[in-house]
């Protein structure tokens, strides 16, 4: 009792806040050491501690719940896919999609469907919808292939040495590290690892020179070569003496084409704001009178025994269409009942919110019409940065590799492709001292986020090992008494469940920082958020969720017993990895069937579009409108799977099985939803793909530092040499490759230019020689589907064994060309698109046009004649049913409202 007492006073001299949940433990297990003599002869406690981990029941008690969830979920999908096309199957029919961007249908049976969806190749997502589509589905199955190499070249020599090593460890840790004694033995863990991690090492370059490779015939294929922002610069940080078009001019030379430099549009962007939100709460107005001057007709008609009808009968009389304003509406409608709102909430006067509405607009519309001229003009105030167009993509690539100003820090950072709708035109302003601070405190902040996020992070991971919790915290001992059959559930699905539903609250804190800490575009917050989220993807869901596991495991021997400390962490660090069995389960069967039923969005959907939807526009939008996959935060999820795989490689190799087969289930649900549901908002031009890569490679180190940590545990030092050794050999490798790749990540080179313009020339059967340049790589016709076949490839079918190790020659450029879109879509502009595309979007905004419903009485007619005078106004392609239910025409799929998407 005095170890004890001395350590209570110790404790409750510190202060408050220090009081943490460690030190409870502490006490708690110094309290047990005085109780069961741990310290001293108590001969049981070892096997005590071999007991506590159940592993194979946990694990049984976790696939079995979690396998029939998935069985479930699947039949669902199986079900519904074939009555809700919508939901299931949009990209097949879509009028919003243009034809060349949909997916050929699949048949409508039960299970008839598997045939054709297997036949699509995943290079359709890459030629009807994104680079970064594709590259996920290219991650997910690379990682899944390197756990399927990690498995069979582990296996075989591992699992005889674990299981027979004479650890006396027993279900699934006996084919973990922990339970070899003799140190002879880890020379095969050290070989392996050698032969593994060089492996993924080789699989990073290897897919490091596959994206380069592809992205370049992607960037400098026509479809994208003549698109405005592949030949527009964005500076940042640009100096105040230097926002003149005159000096802009100058320094670029000829090769310019036009500029546009950012101006304050504080002013106008209110103004634009509040017209917009007049202009539809005109058109919610509007449709809600129409609808309850046919609602009241309908329950007329039928009181006198009359057939309403539906759309289509004979609407009201010219005479009564071009009467006063709202004479027709008021035949069926009350004045009273017409739509009516405060000016102020509860306190304000009660106005017509239509006539109301049309004041406004009267006001607002030629203020703003005024303010667009002028800032067109020229007569705004400039803010720090300028868009810069040139007449070729080469000479944008000039400007944009090239040093642009004498001073440090001003006109950078610069930025190509940026796409107008993708700008975040507030964080335009930030030059370049404000962007520096904005950095350090983002990166703070992340950084105190990742520390106190490890608190309840590590708690979950103190629950994955509840039999050494209760030793600790005797007053938990009330779960002894729980079935094996749910104690197993509790201990190995509950970790996870938590703490997946943890890290789903981080991704918008972590957009936010990255968007405060000053991206000046949707994709640039995307890569930041990329690395924010691998940070604690590694750190929360792994690194801590690990050490506390085995910590809880050990620290009541430890605390009793600090000699053995070394040894206890040797052994129960490995057995950690039964979470991690647990969460690929998790992952590889519910995510995976989850993202395909996807029951959350149905639900929305179909609730939500009867409650909210009261507007044409509203049910066109609902309709129209994909969901769509945030890449920043996709990503780090798999690429963090993949590292605690490969992290487990050799201390657990069964972790890697699971690995695989989770992987490559997430990978079909992916394939299925890039391929039929899912849309790309956000266009990185695969970025996000070589950062995966490099983001991938932290499994290899901390494998490496781990093996180090465990061979100096158990006093092995010629494994620990060989080991260090490699380490060294991996960072200079790792720098080697990063030195010579990181140019052609973020460059295209002059090299190609020359040879695509060469190529494109011949294959016209043009001659490269006279062929002059228009708005791209050269004067071809992109858009030719015929497309002029590519011939044949420039070598000889490899086998599967020469493709793997020559990525350089049968991966290269020439070869790759070959899969990029080609006669995809017409890149032509209109001279006032062009003219606005890089202007704040209130500068080039258009007043909107209003869509309401069409009934047979003829108010809207009348009403689109009245408001129209004020703002455009139309009734066409939305009407109401037989009966009084607001339907648009979905046949058609493009209203009045619709917009052709512009590939800038």
């Amino acid at each position: 009792m005095d170890t004890l007492n001395a350590f209570n006073s110790a404790i409750q001299r510190r202060s408050p806040s220090a009081l943490t949940l460690e030190h409870v433990i502490q006490r708690r297990a110094f309290s047990f050491c005085e109780k069961t003599n741990v310290a001293g002869d108590n001969p049981d406690a070892g096997k005590a501690q071999e007991e506590s981990n159940p592993s194979l029941s946990s694990f049984i008690s976790t696939l079995v719940p979690t396998f029939l969830i998935a069985v479930i979920f699947v039949a669902l999908f199986l079900l519904l896919r074939r009555k809700f096309k919508r939901n299931y199957e949009p990209r097949t029919f879509l009028g919003s999609l243009r034809p060349q961007e949909r997916t050929p249908a699949l048949p409508n049976g039960l299970l008839n469907w598997f045939g054709a969806f297997s036949k699509v190749p995943d290079s359709f997502v890459l030629n009807h919808q994104s680079l970064d589509g594709f590259l996920l589905l290219r991650y997910l199955k690379v990682a899944s292939a390197t756990c399927l190499v990690g498995c069979c070249m582990t296996w075989p020599v591992l699992f005889p040495i674990n299981i027979t090593g004479g650890g006396g460890q027993k279900e699934l840790d006996m084919l973990s590290f922990s339970n070899v004694v003799d140190k002879n033995r880890y020379y095969a863990h050290v070989f392996l690892a050698w032969i593994f991690f060089g492996f993924v090492f080789y699989m990073v370059a290897r897919e490091s020179i596959y994206y380069i490779n592809l992205r370049q015939a992607y960037l400098l294929s026509p479809l994208y070569a003549n698109r405005m922002s592949s030949r527009t610069v964005l500076f940042t940080s640009v100096p105040r003496d230097y926002l003149d078009e005159g000096i802009l001019r100058r320094m670029f030379g000829r090769q310019l084409k036009n500029l546009w430099i950012a101006n304050d549009c504080e002013e106008i962007e209110s103004l634009v704001e509040e017209r917009d939100k007049v202009a539809m709460k005109l058109e919610a107005a509007e449709t809600k009178l129409i609808k309850l001057a046919n609602t009241n007709r309908l329950k007329a008609m039928k009181k006198s025994g009359q057939n309403g009808g539906a759309n289509g009968g004979p609407l009201g009389a010219a005479d009564e269409v071009n009467g006063e304003s709202g004479s027709v509406a008021a035949k069926w409608v009350p004045i009273k009942k017409r739509p009516t709102h405060r000016l102020k909430p509860l306190i304000g006067k009660k106005v017509d919110t239509i006539n109301w509405c049309r004041s406004e607009l009267e006001r607002l519309i030629p203020k703003i019409d005024a303010l667009q001229a002028t800032y067109r003009a020229g007569g705004a105030t400039f803010i720090p940065a300028v868009f810069v167009e040139f007449y070729h993509q080469s000479d944008a690539q000039s400007a944009y590799q090239s040093l642009s100003h004498h001073h440090a820090l001003h006109m950078a950072p610069r930025f190509i492709g940026v796409n107008p709708d993708e700008v975040i035109w507030e964080n335009l302003k930030i030059n370049w001292a404000s962007r520096v601070v904005r950095n350090i405190v983002t990166i703070a902040f992340v950084i105190l986020l990742i520390v106190f996020w490890s608190i309840p992070v590590g708690f979950v991971g103190i629950l994955s090992n509840i039999k050494s919790l209760i030793e600790l915290a005797p007053f938990l001992s009330f779960l002894n008494s729980i079935p094996p059959s749910i104690f197993g559930v509790v201990q190995g699905l509950l970790p996870a469940v938590l703490l997946a539903v943890l890290m789903a609250l981080l991704p918008i804190i972590l957009r936010l920082a990255a968007k405060i800490g000053g991206a000046p575009s949707l994709s640039a917050v995307e890569l930041r958020t990329q690395n924010f989220y691998f940070g604690f993807q590694v750190v929360q869901v792994f690194l801590i969720t690990t050490l506390t596991s085995a910590a809880s495991a050990s620290v009541t021997s430890i605390l009793c017993k600090p000699g053995d400390a070394p040894n206890l962490l040797a052994t129960n660090l490995p057995k950690a990895s039964n979470f991690y069995i647990s969460y690929f389960v998790l992952q590889g069967l519910t995510i995976s069937s989850g993202a395909l039923l996807g029951i959350v969005g149905l639900i929305l959907f179909r609730v939500l579009s009867k409650f909210l939807d009261s507007t044409p526009r509203k049910m066109y939008k609902r309709w129209s409108t994909l969901s769509a996959l945030g890449w920043g935060t996709v990503f780090p999820v798999y690429t963090n799977l993949t590292v605690i795989a490969i992290t487990y490689s050799i201390i657990a190799p069964l972790v890697m099985g699971f690995a695989t087969i989770g992987l490559y289930l997430i990978y079909l649900a992916y394939r299925y939803n890039l391929l039929f549901v899912v849309h790309s908002r956000i266009d990185t031009k695969g970025l996000v793909y070589p950062r995966a890569l490099q983001q991938t490679t932290t499994g290899c180190y901390l494998a490496i530092i781990c093996l180090i940590g465990l061979f100096g545990i158990k006093a092995a030092p010629g494994p620990i040499v060989l080991m260090v050794v490699f380490l060294i050999l991996a960072i200079l490798f790792h720098m080697s490759l990063n030195t010579a790749l990181d140019p052609l990540l973020k460059f295209l080179p002059k090299s190609l230019e020359v040879e695509e313009e060469h190529l494109l020339a011949s294959e016209d059967g043009t001659s490269a020689l006279g062929n002059e340049k228009t708005n791209g790589v050269s004067g071809v016709n992109s858009t030719d589907s015929t497309a002029q076949a590519l011939g044949p490839a420039p070598h000889k079918k490899p086998n599967f064994i020469t493709k793997f190790l020559r990525p350089d020659r049968y991966t290269d450029y020439h070869t790759l060309r070959r899969l990029v879109p080609r006669g995809f879509a017409e890149i032509s502009y209109d001279p006032v698109v062009e003219r606005d595309a890089y202007y704040h979007p209130s500068i080039s905004s258009q007043t909107p046009l209003l869509w309401v419903p069409r009934d047979e009485a003829g108010v809207s007619r009348q009403e689109c004649r009245h408001s129209g005078k004020v703002i455009p106004m139309t009734d066409e392609g939305a009407g109401f049913d037989e009966k009084g239910k607001l339907v648009w025409d979905q046949e058609n799929s493009r209203p009045p409202i619709w917009q052709e998407k512009i590939y800038y």
